[in-house]
């Protein structure tokens, strides 16, 4: 019964591989037409930014997913309140365009999140970075890889036959740590600082969106710190490819695997290592 039970978690998100990666690239596709010339920028409820291609890349992505028979929640969707959600055992977790900052300082530096949330837990996520041209999966249980080259017209096979498996191998020294050098909260400063005394030689990557999660789930970093506000489809796809690449990611709160479809969809501050 327990293989069975565990063949079904492994097969199920298996079969959607094809139609999430098709989804993400057209993502890719709508926002990088947007990219490509002016735009727009409004501001959310949250003071948050907006712009066309996160609306585009958002009904992309729905045209996609709208099918397979499992709720969507997207940070571009309809609201929905938590007496609605909150029976659901599985659900797609979608933030059609993370980093709209870096997307409005045309850096590059911006995903595609796509995740598979099953019992409060990521269980497959897809993550595609359009101007670094980067693809990263993570079957939970299965694999985690990455792409290389990626354009929103490469064919999935084409994709597929070039993955490459993550991590890959760092050296112990440095000790290397997503954040920023130059704006380190006071909690951020207190924590690098008891790695400083733990490790010794200490460097840092930064990087922008779920790319930060990415770092350490490739193995170019060791740990990435996150004190400050993030909501739950920011990480959650990064959330299922670090953990398929073997790594963990805390919620600082409880001290266990942070989780999904809270009544309140804001993270408390975790820890990627």
């Amino acid at each position: 019964m327990k293989v069975v039970v565990l063949l079904l978690c492994i097969l199920a998100p298996m079969k959607f591989e094809r139609i999430l990666i098709e989804a993400s690239l057209k993502a890719g596709e709508e926002i990088m037409k947007v990219y490509a010339r002016e735009f727009d920028v409004e501001t959310k409820e949250d003071n948050s930014p907006l712009t066309e291609a996160d609306r585009n890349s958002h009904l992309a992505i729905m045209a996609y997913l709208k099918d397979t028979g499992i709720p969507i929640l997207s940070e571009e969707g309809k609201e929905m309140s938590y007496a609605e959600r909150k029976h659901w055992s599985s659900f797609w977790l979608v933030d059609p365009l993370d980093g709209t900052k870096e997307f409005v300082k045309k850096n590059g530096e911006f995903t595609v999140n796509i995740a598979l949330i099953e019992n409060g837990l990521p269980t497959y996520g897809i993550i595609y970075a359009p101007v670094l041209k980067k693809l990263f999966v993570g079957n939970v249980g299965v694999e985690a890889w990455v792409a290389e080259e990626v354009e929103p017209s490469t064919s999935v096979d084409q994709i597929l036959s070039a993955k490459t498996a993550i991590p890959v191998t760092k050296p112990e020294v440095p000790y290397i740590v997503v954040a920023s050098r130059s704006h380190f909260s006071p909690e951020t400063q207190t924590f690098v600082d008891g790695l400083k005394a733990e490790k010794g030689e200490i460097d840092f990557a930064s990087m922008g969106s779920s790319l930060k999660i990415c770092l350490v789930a490739e193995g170019l970093a060791d740990i990435y710190p996150r004190f400050g506000p993030t909501m739950e489809w920011d990480t959650g796809a990064g959330h299922a490819i670090a953990k398929a690449a073997g790594k963990m990611v805390t919620d600082h709160v409880t001290g266990e695997e942070m989780r999904y479809n809270k009544e309140n969809l804001l993270n408390n501050w975790f820890i990627v290592q």
